[in-house]
């Protein structure tokens, strides 16, 4: 793995930011298959296609309060 996926994933983590959206984002990062469809969460989503552009664009929408 390349330095920035590491920084971005512990970004991610520190920032609270919902499992859903991490998953997701690692997923996309990675180029890996999507989830079956009956997993597939707005959450997961949204961090699936950030992380397919190598961005955070939606991250804050994901934080938990």
């Amino acid at each position: 793995m390349d330095q920035a996926y590491h920084e971005t994933v512990g970004k991610l983590q520190k920032a609270g930011v919902d499992r859903e959206y991490v998953d997701g984002w690692v997923g996309g990062y990675l180029h890996n298959p999507k989830r079956e469809e009956q997993r597939i969460t707005e959450g997961y989503t949204a961090g699936y296609e950030d992380g397919a552009n190598r961005n955070t664009d939606h991250m804050k929408d994901w934080v938990k309060n």
